[in-house]
């Protein structure tokens, strides 16, 4: 096999692994990845402003407002009016919401993050360069992207099940 072939391979396999990830996520639980990325930055900390969860994702005020309603709408969420600042609104977890998180599957992503983490630092800088080069290769460099172990939109309205 030469070396092109064996790049679209690799290509493709990390491609399936997040989506065999994703449907599996969504069979279990309902969710897409981002919304269980969304959960989680809810559960570390306890209380926090959709700017907050924005700034952390990576991504636009409104793009955490769609999430965030999608994750109401089913009961996993609350918008609270802040104690301190009426003019805030908090996200809160509810018991479901909780419960949903907690009883996910562990992330592919967090598996990823364990053991990129755990390489070397010359190994870890290899690694994203080669992954950069591949982006501007296909010519993804500009695009919008979140720190989520995901394909397709991030505001995506149904989990995909296949």
């Amino acid at each position: 096999m030469d070396r092109t072939d064996a790049s679209l391979i690799a290509i493709r396999r990390i491609l399936r692994a997040v989506e065999d990830y994703a449907n599996e996520l969504a069979r279990v639980s309902g969710l897409t990845p981002v919304q269980v990325r969304v959960l989680q930055i809810v559960l570390a900390r306890g209380s926090v402003t959709p700017k907050q969860i924005a700034a952390q994702m990576q991504v636009t005020p409104a793009t955490i407002s769609t999430l965030l309603d999608r994750l109401a709408a089913k009961a996993m969420v609350q918008r609270q009016r802040s104690e301190t600042d009426k003019r805030q609104t908090n996200i809160v977890l509810t018991e479901l919401g909780h419960r949903t998180i907690v009883d996910a599957p562990d992330p592919l992503q967090q598996k990823y993050v364990r053991q990129f983490e755990s390489l070397a630092d010359w190994e870890q800088s290899m690694i994203v360069a080669a992954l950069e080069r591949v982006a501007s290769l296909l010519d993804a460099e500009g695009r919008d992207a979140s720190p989520v172990l995901d394909t397709g939109d991030i505001q995506r309205s149904q989990p995909r099940i296949r």
